[in-house]
């Protein structure tokens, strides 16, 4: 009789360690087709696992995923309940497997519901300017409350284990699953994992979105990397040459040798790319330079209207007495590697190059450097030249003590446009600071998130959103404070305009106004830049205060220093007009690379998933299956991402080869 009862109170803690497993999986599938469409499809996903054999491939391999991750963790809950009876193992279970993995995919999809699904660890360094400190920093408040979770999560695992040894009624020992078993269902997992990844199909792709399967395809992809190029047998993408570590997606494709190394677009013919300007000193009569980057400004800025009323009226009047060019991309969609491209003229730079603040400080102009960022951040101010250059320099870092947040890490210390116009008064407004031409550089941070501090006009809406409260619940008042802080920017430009206008110098002034990048609010589903290639995220507008005659859209920001320079009477060769070209993370390892396409829109191509998208109109399919004249549009896609990589190849070994000599 007493062997009975533990049996059943055995079957019944098993039917609970059964049904957690079950609400996992279950949990998982529901929101990952919420998010991605993964049984109903939707835009960012090419496909659908719809058919009759796509659902039971995808159910035979995620069975088996959650069964060897469902294993492995009653494994490690039976010994952490170290021979006692089955009550404490199930809670070591429920929180240890169920928990965490319940954690991680909030975790996971919440941020998914901020940001595409090609973010990773790179790209979270570029939001940090290159650093993960900057960018842990940046996120220093959700990382406060996560840490809060994390010991009231640790806390209540504690009390349920103690209340379970105290007060459930002694059952059958917890049964440690068997090594053979074990041993079994992960290698047909990995049997399973093979097959399906080298498959491909909607199957393999539905599958790689969820959590078990993912990890175990990574881990598998660093075990089966035999020729150490990064990329195994199976993975994602495969690996087709496993023992050529020549030739693995990502490859860089060698022009003319019969060979595709990269898997995409055959092999690389090169194609003529932009060329940034040699260092270019300027001679005769020179106006006066005045740059103004408006932070995550969007290309559709110009033109915007909330009720009626103009968002951007100081823009506007520019605008209609000389031009304005939108869209204008960034290469990246990220602000140092944005202002390192506008004024250089290069893409993916690491190392001191020309650029518009060494070409003007050598043609005798007066630098002088006021911004409301730290221009330290992602080593922008060396790279570009603005501390060797410049005779002011007042970023955010000098105006701390002005600061609109209490941060003050590089990322995330910031300053309002007023106290920095102050600064560029005190420096620059007497009419004889003027006599000599003057290169000045204004960096205006509205518009980056949170996008409202206590500082901030209200033009737009009376009631912004706090940064808290920032979600895609809140996405018509979050719009509503996103343009009320593009507002609160060009009120600061008026007030430059107007102070330039009483110094008698805007005539003889060429006045460039431009935002980094552009920023997503919950538009098809995310928030911010640089995380999904189209015009929301990269696209910006160019504004000048003269005519510009001969450009016109779609730039990039690569395009500002031949334009600048030209316009300020520099002797340069006809500037090449190519289609903006684009990626996410760096050059040479991206997750998608994106070109703007006259007649497709945006296109972009995931260079993991083979998902190739475009934006006229909107949809995605994968890149094997392309024909006709969408083939050819992203095989010069492929063939344009090998010719940057190429060119900034061949510039490096350049650099490299000019600073040994120098040593020499």
């Amino acid at each position: 009789m007493v062997d009975t009862a533990k049996t059943i109170r055995g079957n019944v803690f098993a039917w609970i360690a059964g049904a957690i497993v079950m609400g996992v999986a279950l949990f998982e599938l529901a929101i990952a087709d919420r998010k991605y469409g993964l049984f109903s499809g939707g835009f960012g996903q090419s496909s659908a696992v719809d058919a009759p054999g796509e659902i039971a491939l995808f159910a035979a391999g995620y069975a088996l995923g959650v069964a060897a991750a469902a294993l492995l963790g009653w494994k490690l809950a039976v010994w952490l309940a170290r021979g006692e009876r089955i009550g404490p193992a199930i809670v070591h279970f429920a929180f240890l497997f169920a928990g965490i993995t319940l954690v991680v995919l909030n975790l996971r999809y919440e941020l998914h519901s901020y940001f595409s699904d090609a973010v990773g660890f790179a790209f979270f360094k570029q939001l940090g300017g290159g650093s993960a400190y900057e960018a842990l920093a940046y996120a220093r408040s959700e990382l406060l409350w996560a840490t809060l979770g994390v010991a009231i999560y640790a806390a209540a695992y504690a009390l349920a284990l103690r209340l379970v040894r105290r007060h459930v009624s002694a059952t059958a020992r917890a049964a440690q699953p068997r090594w053979p078993a074990v041993v079994i269902v992960v290698l047909a997992f990995l049997a399973a994992l093979t097959a399906v990844s080298r498959a491909g199909g909607d199957a393999a792709k539905g599958l790689n979105r969820t959590l078990y399967w993912n990890a175990t395809l990574n881990t598998a992809a660093l075990a089966t990397d035999f020729d150490a190029d990064g990329y195994g047998l199976v993975g994602n993408p495969p690996d087709t040459a496993a023992f050529d570590a020549q030739r693995h997606p990502l490859a860089l494709d060698i022009p003319g040798n019969g060979i595709d190394e990269d898997g995409f677009g055959g092999d690389l013919a090169l194609v003529e790319i932009p060329q940034a300007p040699p260092h270019t000193p300027l001679v005769g009569d020179r106006p006066h330079l005045v740059l103004v980057v408006m932070e995550s400004a969007r290309a559709d800025t110009i033109g915007k209207r909330i009720g009626g009323k103009v968002v951007a009226p100081n823009l506007e009047r520019l605008a209609a007495s000389g031009t304005a060019i939108a869209p204008v991309f960034s290469h990246v969609g990220f602000t140092a590697s944005s202002m390192k491209s506008m004024t250089t003229g290069l893409l993916d730079i690491s190392q001191p190059a020309p650029s518009l603040f060494r070409d003007l400080k050598a043609s005798g102009y007066g630098v002088s450097i006021f911004s409301g960022q730290a221009e330290d951040f992602g080593d922008m101010a060396s790279i570009i030249g603005m501390h060797e250059t410049a005779d002011t320099f007042i970023d955010s870092q000098a105006l701390k003590e002005h600061r609109v947040f209490s941060y003050a890490s590089k990322s995330s210390l910031k300053v309002d446009e007023n106290t920095v116009l102050d600064a560029f008064d005190q420096q620059l407004g007497q009419a004889q600071n003027w006599q000599d031409p003057q290169f000045v550089y204004l960096n205006f941070q509205a518009a980056h998130f949170p996008y409202f501090h206590p500082s901030m006009s209200t033009r737009i809406t009376d009631s912004p959103l706090e940064r808290s409260e920032i979600n895609a619940g809140n996405r018509e008042r979050l719009a509503l404070t996103y343009w009320n802080a593009v507002a609160h920017a060009d009120a600061a430009l008026g007030r430059l305009v107007d102070r330039l206008e009483q110094l008698g110098v805007l005539d003889d002034t060429l006045l460039i106004v431009t935002g980094d990048h552009g920023e997503a609010l919950f538009e098809n589903g995310f928030l911010g830049h640089g995380h999904r290639i189209n015009a929301l995220q990269y696209a910006t507008f160019m504004v000048s205060n003269r005519r510009l005659d001969h450009v016109s859209s779609p730039l990039s920001l690569r395009d500002y220093r031949h334009i600048i320079l030209d316009r300020l009477g520099a002797d340069l060769p006809p500037r090449l007009t190519a289609p903006p070209f684009m990626h996410i993370g760096k050059l040479e390892r991206p997750t998608a690379i994106g070109m703007m396409h006259p007649d497709l829109g945006v296109i972009s191509l995931r260079l993991d998933t083979g998902d190739a998208c475009r934006t006229a109109p909107r949809r995605c399919r994968d890149y094997a299956s392309l024909e006709g004249a969408e083939r050819t549009a992203f095989d010069a896609l492929v063939a344009r991402w090998g010719s940057e990589r190429w060119a900034a190849r061949l510039r490096e070994r350049r650099g490299a080869a000019a600073s040994s000599q120098r040593l020499r």
